[in-house]
């Protein structure tokens, strides 16, 4: 029988240490940028553009980018029951539901609060599982929303995101942010400010990384409580993974850049970028539920 998914304190800690050490460094990042002769008044408006975006748009962009398409309780009767059914067991508001028409199986939730979330789903994976097993994905999907960790990991992310782009692009635009009476040492300057982001951007990789694991063991064992079975989700981690071989390299380049939102990352098995996955591997997570099957008895 389903039973009350109780407050994960591991993953409470995890989020606030996580931030908290994020901020610190995005707050030495800003500090380099404004010394180096970036206009502060440029950092602190794309930024703020940038936050605030992210924030109130992240679930309709990540929609976007995936072509997902909300859908009606008249297109997807038996999906709506079955994220209705899960949220009330949570706690939670009923999410909306979209589905992303590819033949990737996945799925995945997005939104700034559980009264904001999506839960996505695609038609790959709705044509690969059973019904039992689509509803143990779902109830993974939930507890990330029960859990708020869509939301921490959205904010971690974006920081890493504008230091990535400055990495990326930096050179190309030239420190157009700076600071005319700067301008004769804007070499000096701008391979500070390369060097720094760089750096940023390394140390939120991992850190992210370490909780977006975290997590996904939280959901896992959240997916397991909420159905009552947690072989229902082994079986369909099991099937997800599977399929990734099957799916041409190009569909799961496009889709790389959300495997942290992911219930099974876009990587084929044996894959370099495999050893820096946003999930943990796929046989720890059956050995972790092989474990939940036997406390839920």
């Amino acid at each position: 029988m389903p039973r009350e998914i109780k407050p994960d304190w591991g993953l409470t800690c995890r989020m606030f240490l996580t931030l908290f050490l994020l901020a610190a460094l995005y707050l030495f990042f800003i500090a380099v940028l404004w010394q180096a002769g970036v206009s502060l008044t440029g950092i602190m408006l794309v930024v703020g553009l940038m936050l605030g975006f992210q924030y109130y748009f992240s679930d309709r962009l990540v929609l976007w980018s995936t072509g997902a398409r909300e859908v009606s309780r008249e297109e997807a009767p038996q999906l709506h029951l079955m994220v209705e059914r899960l949220a009330a067991r949570a706690g939670i508001p009923k999410p909306r539901v979209a589905i992303v028409p590819t033949d990737i199986p996945n799925a995945f939730a997005t939104g700034r609060s559980p009264s904001q979330a999506v839960v996505a789903v695609t038609t790959g994976l709705l044509e690969l599982l059973t019904p039992e097993e689509v509803e143990a994905v779902l109830g993974h999907e939930i507890t990330h929303i029960k859990n708020k960790d869509v939301a921490v990991l959205t904010v971690a992310s974006f920081f890493a995101t504008v230091a990535s782009f400055i990495v990326q692009n930096f050179f190309f635009w030239g420190g157009g942010f700076l600071d005319t009476r700067d301008r004769e040492d804007r070499g000096g300057g701008l391979m500070l400010v390369y060097l720094v982001s760089l750096l940023v951007w390394v140390v939120s990789f991992f850190l992210i990384r370490a909780l977006s694991r975290y997590r996904e063991f939280a959901a896992d064992r959240g997916s397991a409580i909420l159905t009552g079975s947690p072989g229902h989700l082994a079986s369909a981690l099991i099937k997800i993974s599977g399929a990734m071989g099957r799916v041409p390299e190009r569909e799961l380049q496009e889709m790389e850049t959300l495997n942290a939102f992911f219930i099974i990352p876009a990587l084929r098995k044996g894959s370099l970028m495999e050893l820096f996955s946003t999930h943990p591997s796929l046989e720890r997570r059956l050995a972790y539920l092989k474990r939940l099957a036997r406390e839920l008895k």
